[in-house]
């Protein structure tokens, strides 16, 4: 069933909004992030902003708490953004909770445009887009190029759709009738939520599903944008950490594994980029000699193959352990 699309709308709908933020060692993202928040056009009164420190090690929580406009958390009990998330959720008084990431950049208008579909009764979740930053090493370009990071790819899943917490608001009732974040999962916690959600899987009997009367919407015009990663090392851990993902998933879901290729599947496709790619990009370089983005367009199989083995890898070796089960329930903080 396709996700509706939410066009920009009249700023009417202005529920009380919190917007939890965890953060690792991230000093370098958060004057940024900060004057994003900053900017923001939604009310300043109907809106809280909690930034959950994660344990770090850096200059994060000295320059949160000298920032007093935002709420300052800390989870360091448990090494994990869900955990952090859950914190914040706890410590929440808005009827919406929204999530974004500390090297994320909502644009101004990101918190009106996201919360307008919950105008709806029965919407639960709202998904926003998220775009690139500005990127100028190739892999950032083979990044931006694919779309990566879009919404456009989890709406779309064949198990069910969801949102990233990179950009997604939840009611906040939500919680309370099927649990918080799994605190101990690394990876797949959004999925797992939302699919809690849709699937209406509750949280004291796992095993149950029944018809859920919720529905997830999508928000195009409530846009943060996302720095893509730059050098191999951070883009193979990003493509391992989405084979664990899917792994978690298959064992928290039954969603199906990623096919993995054969060693004569990369064999035949690493033969078709040099002995057929290689040379048509070639004769196209010498008879227009002003071809644009050569280089990204020659080099587009090998880094798909490389980020395809990745992923392989980090659904192969991922195990899912028994605490990641768990699912806390919600406590009022507040």
């Amino acid at each position: 069933m396709p996700i509706p699309i939410i066009e920009p709308a009249e700023s009417s709908f202005q529920p009380d909004v919190s917007v939890v933020i965890p953060i690792y060692n991230g000093e370098d993202d958060l004057p940024a992030l900060l004057e994003c928040l900053r900017s923001q056009t939604y009310p300043a009164h109907l809106t809280e902003y909690l930034l959950v420190d994660n344990g770090s090690r850096d200059r994060t929580l000295a320059i949160l708490q000298a920032n007093p406009q935002v709420r300052t958390l800390s989870e360091t009990q448990i090494q994990s953004s869900y955990a952090a998330r859950n914190t914040g959720i706890r410590a929440a008084k808005g009827s919406i909770i929204a999530f974004t990431d500390a090297d994320c950049r909502p644009h101004s208008g990101w918190l009106t445009e996201l919360v307008q579909p919950f105008v709806n009764p029965t919407v639960a979740i709202v998904a926003g887009e998220i775009l690139a930053l500005p990127g100028h090493t190739l892999l950032e370009r083979y990044a931006d190029r694919h779309e990566t990071l879009s919404q456009k790819h989890t709406l779309a899943h064949p198990f069910c759709s969801y949102g990233q917490t990179a950009n997604l608001a939840v009611r906040r009732q939500i919680f309370e009738q099927v649990g918080l974040f799994r605190p101990y999962l690394t990876t797949g916690g959004d999925a797992d939520l939302c699919w809690r959600i849709l699937l209406q899987q509750n949280s004291l009997q796992p095993d149950s599903l029944q018809a859920s009367p919720w529905q997830l919407q999508f928000a195009a015009s409530a846009i943060v944008r996302h720095r893509h990663r730059s050098t191999l090392a951070e883009l193979r851990s990003q493509w391992q950490r989405y084979g664990r993902s899917n792994r978690y998933l298959h064992d928290l879901h039954g969603i199906s594994l990623t096919k993995e290729m054969s060693r004569r599947d990369y064999l035949y496709r690493w033969s078709r980029w040099l002995l057929k790619e290689v040379p048509i990009a070639a004769k196209n370089k010498l008879m227009q000699s002003s071809v644009p983005n050569f280089i990204d367009v020659l080099l587009d199989t090998p880094i798909t193959l490389i980020c395809g083995q990745a992923r392989a890898q980090g659904q192969r070796q991922a195990r899912l352990e028994d605490a990641a089960r768990a699912i806390v329930e919600m406590e009022n903080d507040r």
